[in-house]
């Protein structure tokens, strides 16, 4: 397979030899570096280039004869034309889309913010998902939730709030207390299965086999770390405690003992009745809690297939016993959050970084979108400033990679919601911008295959395009507009970090919404007609008309996919144009 783009007076071939062919994996990183020979070359004599990789026939990657390429099963095509005169400046290619914020946020909805008015300002202030937690209202509450975010994206031209619905799971809690009580260090504490039971040295749990999970040496954490305990000894209903960190005790506290997960499943009765909440109101994600390996993922998927529901699941990553199974779990799932409050409790809090980053890269090498979550502005529940820690710790992981970052409490009950989405935004949107589009584009292990192994399917072909697409786009500092039907070259291009934004035009409703939380992708609903070009110019339009582009701006056009839109066969095609005039 030997490829050829010309650019302006410039050509670059691609050699069909097995060992030329691998070498291409640093055309990616030398196209970014040096355009393709070299930045000034490119704004000298390059105006509109296209290109073109399709698959023709009807042969898949399974079958089919040799025909002397390197690639036997396949027959591709790249073509470049299209070539107009004209130049390229460095102000020509400074976009307006390159000022929007590419990391997601993630407001979780509750008294603080469930009205209609504070549902409109979060979204203009930039919640990208609503979240329902689920441990917390009923169906009725997150019901109204539900119909305020989709009256507000039936409204909304460029802008769509996905709903993410979070499962309660198997959470271990304390009983009701009258008032607080005052645990002191050194006291001497009982928890017991009994129910009912509340007085200074002794409360109820709710989990039956609470004693059976725990021996005499662990260590409880109350409140997610905030009190810890030590276990002395159990009875057959209770166990006793000496108290390590003291505090005060309020009803329904979270416990969970150091290094174990309790026994219970993933999924509960509760969890069941929830998730058909969602498939009735057809929610775009579930956030599953405490899931411990892959067989729950499969579980639930194999239930929202017989439900015919097309909802992404999540796993919540938070327990001791996920953290070995990490690779099969995220593998099963279409994402993951880090859940950082409940894994700081199971696992050493010293670990909860170092887990977050490897989350963060497992997830971007499988092009899986991933959430972090919990304690990000966690002083704004009160205050209406953040700690500088906690600003710090929304630039880490945004310059880790995270799609999207989480507010929990801030949103849901805290004093400031508004302000919190607006410091995330702000603080997230600064980061973004000291990025360097080297350290954004790095090539995943999936290309590096495509180029160098055997099996050239059409999923790594159409890897190794967005790959270059990306490159593309970064050398030239164009925006990327792409049309699709099921959303996923745009979710290639987000996990390859182009600079600037993606927007995704789609004629499905269920894919814009899901698009919303995947890293530089503004997804628009538009209906595609027979005519590419007529397309294309709506879609142009649309942009010029809401304040995304300018006039004389350029753009990098991408239309690709196994079911292609305007072609019989899967193609992927590549365009860079100037807007207007």
């Amino acid at each position: 397979m030997a490829m050829v783009a010309d650019i302006g007076s410039l050509a670059v071939w691609i050699p069909p030899d097995p060992a030329g062919l691998a070498t291409s994996r640093h055309v990616g990183r030398d196209f970014h570096r040096r355009g393709w020979v070299s930045r000034q070359a490119l704004r000298r004599s390059l105006a509109v280039k296209s290109m073109r990789i399709a698959e023709r026939g009807g042969q898949t990657p399974e079958s089919g004869s040799s025909n002397g390429h390197l690639y036997p099963n396949l027959n591709f095509k790249l073509n470049a034309y299209e070539l107009q005169s004209g130049t390229f400046n460095e102000r020509e290619t400074m976009v307006a889309s390159n000022s929007q914020r590419k990391t997601k946020i993630v407001c979780t909805i509750g008294p603080s913010c469930n009205t209609r008015d504070m549902i409109w300002k979060l979204a203009e202030a930039g919640m990208d998902v609503a979240r329902l937690n689920m441990s917390h209202g009923d169906h009725e509450s997150h019901q109204k939730i539900v119909d305020l975010v989709k009256e507000y994206n039936a409204q909304s031209k460029d802008h769509v709030i996905a709903i993410m619905l979070d499962t309660k799971g198997p959470e271990v809690r304390s009983g009701d207390v009258t008032h607080p009580i005052l645990l002191k260090e050194g006291q001497e504490f009982n928890f017991t299965i009994k129910r009912g039971i509340s007085s200074e040295n002794t409360v109820s749990v709710n989990y039956d086999d609470f004693v059976n999970d725990v021996e005499v040496d662990d260590i409880l954490l109350v409140d997610g770390g905030m009190m810890s305990l030590t276990v002395r000894s159990k009875t057959a209903d209770t166990v006793k405690c000496k108290v390590i960190d003291g505090g005060e005790l309020k009803s329904r506290r979270h416990l969970n003992v150091r290094g174990k997960s309790a026994t219970l499943p993933s999924i509960t009765e509760k969890d069941w009745e929830d998730i058909k909440f969602g498939v009735d109101n057809q929610v775009d994600f579930y956030a599953v809690s405490f899931v411990k390996d892959a067989k729950v993922i499969h579980e639930l998927k194999d239930y929202l297939k017989r439900c015919n529901a097309d909802i992404h699941v999540i796993p919540k990553i938070e327990s001791a016993d996920s953290v070995p199974n990490l690779q099969s779990i995220i593998s099963a799932s279409d994402g993951a959050m880090v859940a950082r409050g409940d894994l700081g409790a199971e696992l050493p809090i010293e670990d909860v970084p170092l887990l977050q980053e490897e989350i963060i890269r497992r997830c971007r090498s499988m092009q899986k979108p991933v959430i972090v979550a919990t304690n990000m502005l966690e002083s704004m529940i009160n205050h209406p400033t953040p700690t500088r820690a906690e600003v710090s710790d929304i630039a880490i992981a945004v310059r880790e990679g995270a799609d999207a970052i989480m507010l929990s409490g801030e949103t849901a009950h805290g004093k400031y919601p508004l302000k919190a989405v607006k410091v995330m935004h702000n603080v997230a949107s600064k980061t973004e911008s000291t990025i360097s589009s080297t350290v954004k584009h790095s090539i995943p292990a999936m290309v590096v295959q495509a180029v160098s192994g055997e099996d050239f399917s059409q999923s790594r072909m159409s890897a190794l395009f967005a790959s270059h697409a990306t490159a593309m786009a970064n050398t030239v500092g164009t925006p990327i507009i792409v049309f699709t039907q099921t959303g996923s070259m745009a979710i290639l291009l987000s996990h390859y970090r182009p600079s600037s934004t993606i927007f995704a035009f789609t004629n499905e409703e269920r894919v814009k919404q899901r698009l919303s939380l995947y890293h530089g992708v503004l997804p628009i609903y538009m209906q595609f007609s027979g005519d590419a070009e007529e397309t294309f110019s709506r879609a142009i339009k649309f942009l010029l008309g809401h304040g995304h582009l300018k006039d004389g701006e350029y753009v990098t056009l991408v239309q690709s996919g196994i079911h292609s839109i305007w072609r019989r066969q899967s193609t992927h095609h590549l365009q860079v144009r100037k807007v207007g005039g």
